[in-house]
Order: C-alpha cells, then structure tokens, then sequence
C-alpha cells in the first residue's frame, strides 16, 4: 500500500495499528463486540433487533480482520512474519480474525459461532502493564509457586486416598473412588465448601479439619509470594524510574554509579501539576528538593525566581535553618526528587563533596538575598 495513495490520517492509523499495542478504535470495538455478543445470548433482545446485533458483531469482525492484516503485512515487511504470527500477539489476533468465520464454514451454528467472538478480550491483555508485571513476578518466583502447588497436589491426594479408606463403606455414592474424593479433597483444601460431599465418620470429618487448616497454610503461602513478588517488582521499578531522574541532575552529574545507587535509594520522587505550592513561608522544614524536570518559581521580597531542572532548593532547612524562607510553587508539570533530612545527614557524611557544593550554593543563595 503505498503512502501516496493514502490520506495522511489514514497512513497514521494504519501506523499505529500495526504497533504493537492496541489503538482506542480496537478497544472501543472489543468493548462493543464483546457487548453485542452477550446481547445475541438474551433472546428477547436479539429477536428485537438481530439485523442490528449482526451488522455490528460483522463489522467488529471486519475491523479485527483488517488489524491482523495489517499487522501480518508491517510483521513481513520487516522479515518478522513468523516471528510475530507464532507469538502470542499473532495468536490472539489470528484468533480474533478468523475463529467465527471458521467455526460458521465448518457447519456450527451462527449463534453458537460468535460465542467464539469472546477471544476478542483476549486483545487487551498485552495492553495492561499490571499484567506485563505479573507476568515477570510469575516467572521470577516460579519456583516458590511450583513448590507450593507440589504441596498442594500432595495435601489433595493423601486426602483423597484416606477420605476414600475411612468412608468408601458408609457412603459409597459419594466416596466410592478416590477420583469421587478428590471431588471433595479440592472443595475443601480450597475452603470453598460446596456441603455436597461431607465426611460423616470421626476420623473422616478430623481428616477434613486438618486438611481445611493446610488449605489456609497453602493459599497464605501462595500470597505471600505473590506480594512479596510484586513488591520487590515494585521496588525495581521505582529504582529504575528514580535512577534515570536522578542521573539526569546535573548536580549528581560527578558521581560515579554507586554513588548514584547511593543517592537513588535514599531519594523520593514526586509528579506535581502546574501551579502546586511545594513550600510555605514560616513552616518547619525537614526535606530539599531537586528538580528533575519542570521549573519552580521561589517568592523571595521584591523579586520572584524561577528554577529549572538540575536545580535544588529547601536546603537551608536542612543546614540549621529549619524555617522556610519562601513561598515555592511549580510553574508546570515537574517531577521533584526528595531528600529527607535522616537521609540528608547520611549522605553528606558519605559524600563530603556534596556537602561541600550544597553549602557553598547556600550561602550563595544566602547573600543573593539580603
């Protein structure tokens, strides 16, 4: 498709549509076809209006179609055509674009076929960054998580063997096998408790409380994990995040890598909209503050100042005057790094000649003032 014979938005469209993530015209037709699809299962309102329902759920599938092509053709383009038709990406969208058709070919029903247009939920995933997260956490802490299913598929089993020894006799229907007991053995180890199959002899319902206390252990374990997880993901992140604004401070420019890692842990950060008051005049200071980028405007008497990004203020609070001595407010969108004043005294003591630039900048500041 050559661009001359595309109009400018159009080529744009199709752009972003053959990038990797989805564009809001496919969220909107997911969220409409997948609608459509639920309306199509309520008879009343299909018999209402099935020519309506049908235009819709065709031209979703129209759309869905066109994306995949799309994407196929940009994935050949850069001699990536396997590669993205064998990923997950290239799956879902495969899927997406060619399960109804298929299933309507082959002699399925069309109502039962676009049952399959639910797949197309399947197109927002890759969309979530919270899923990209837990996705790395799943594949970081899979050996924890696989050494508490073996304890969990152990716990289902030696349950279900003795569930079926101690009541097979008194309840044949219901613990005739140890497949029937395993029925009961992941109801209860999952504490779900349906009340289908109850043990009724002592030694049965005492197996029942004990394996009802290690379905609490299991799933306590398997949050803890999980939390655990997310949180040092978390942990990386923000580390990541600070880091980056951290080397792009001119005042940090000097130091080498762990020095940097240094500052990055004991550092904060904070997003501020435009014309947000950091500090107030008169009030007890106990942090300072560089800018990663935006601008501060400082209220001294008579004059107003602006800073910019690789700028630091709020440091005489935290080199004996803790009164604020002005009026700070962001003059658009920044993004602040925070220094406590523990953390100040730490990494002085660590970085002497970070003292010694700060408190030359405050007293010059000190005589730019009077």
């Amino acid at each position: 498709m050559s661009k001359r014979l595309v109009h400018p938005a159009l080529a744009q469209f199709i752009t972003a549509m053959a990038g990797r993530n989805m564009t809001n015209a496919a969220y909107v037709a997911v969220t409409i076809g997948v609608g459509m699809m639920v309306m199509l299962t309520v008879t009343p309102a299909y018999e209402a209006a099935h020519h309506w329902v049908d235009a819709v759920l065709w031209g979703c599938l129209a759309y869905f179609v066109f994306e995949w092509v799309v994407r196929l053709r940009h994935a050949v383009l850069l001699q990536r055509g396997w590669a993205y038709a064998l990923s997950g990406r290239g799956l879902v969208d495969a899927a997406g674009a060619v399960a109804v058709p298929l299933a309507i070919v082959c002699g399925v029903d069309p109502k039962t076929a676009w049952l399959l247009s639910i797949l197309w939920v399947l197109k927002v995933v890759p969309g979530i960054p919270g899923l990209r997260q837990l996705r790395r956490v799943l594949v970081q802490e899979s050996g924890p998580l696989l050494s508490v299913l073996v304890i969990f598929l152990t716990v289902v089993f030696l349950a279900s063997v003795a569930e079926y020894f101690l009541e097979h006799d008194v309840q044949p229907a219901t613990f005739g096998s140890v497949p029937d007991a395993l029925w009961w053995a992941v109801v209860t180890l999952t504490t779900t408790g349906y009340g289908d199959v109850v043990p009724i002899t002592p030694l049965g319902r005492l197996v029942a409380a004990l394996v009802m206390i290690s379905g609490l252990g299991v799933f306590g374990l398997w949050t803890g994990i999980l939390a655990t997880g997310f949180a040092a993901e978390t942990r990386r992140d923000n580390f990541l995040k600070t880091w980056e604004s951290v080397s792009k401070v001119p005042f940090f420019a000097a130091l080498g890598p762990a020095a940097i890692a240094d500052v990055t842990h004991m550092l904060r950060t904070m997003d501020l909209p435009p014309r947000t008051m950091i500090i107030r005049k008169g009030q007890t200071g106990d942090c300072m503050y560089f800018i990663a980028a935006g601008e501060v405007e400082v209220d001294l008497p008579g004059k107003k100042v602006a800073l910019g990004e690789g700028a630091f203020f709020g440091e005489m609070a935290l080199l004996g005057n803790n009164l604020r001595s002005a009026n700070i407010t962001t003059t658009r969108l920044s993004k602040l790094l925070v220094l406590d004043l523990v953390d100040f005294r730490l990494l002085m003591a660590r970085h002497p000649d970070l003292a010694e630039t700060i408190d030359a900048e405050a007293k010059r500041r000190a005589l730019e003032n009077k």
